[in-house]
């Protein structure tokens, strides 16, 4: 499903890769193709004239040279580096947000995301100190830790 946060170029070759043995019947691929796609790039499709689009072809151009300027750019490891967790803020909230960002970020760098989250929390918060005690060796660990304090967190509430 085309939700406008990878390349609309990417999209057009998954689909087509989902569509290989379908790849020579030009009508079934235009009939499926909007299938594929979310509200924002529906409504785009939606708004194409009838009888505008004569390919499959013409029809993923549109969409590719529409779409391009909807995607999203890959934000850098140092948007990450600026989180903390703000005075009030639940964990769940902080950690919604880091993860949000973190989906955002361009390359691999899971220990720096380790360290970063832990470093936005307040000193004092126990999740802190648990990640100081025996650190998370990996991103799944660290959010199976959050995990576990959010539901803590909830309980108390």
């Amino acid at each position: 499903m085309y939700n406008g946060q990878i390349n609309p170029i990417e999209h057009v070759s998954h689909f087509n890769q989902r569509m290989v043995v379908h790849s020579k019947n030009e009508a079934l691929l235009c009939k499926v193709f909007p299938f594929s796609l979310g509200p924002m790039a529906m409504r785009w499709f939606d708004s194409l004239g009838v009888s505008s689009i004569d390919s499959f072809k013409e029809l993923t151009q549109a969409f590719g040279s529409r779409l391009i300027t909807c995607s999203r750019v890959p934000r850098p490891l140092n948007f990450l580096l600026s989180l903390s967790m703000r005075e009030g803020e639940t964990l769940k909230t902080y950690s919604d947000r880091y993860w949000e960002m973190f989906n955002e970020k361009d390359g691999d760098f899971d220990n720096i995301v380790i360290r970063t989250f832990k470093v936005g929390l307040p000193a004092e918060h126990g999740l802190r100190r648990s990640f100081t005690r025996k650190p998370a060796t990996s991103v799944r660990q660290l959010m199976n830790r959050i995990n576990k304090y959010k539901r803590v967190e909830n309980d108390q509430q």
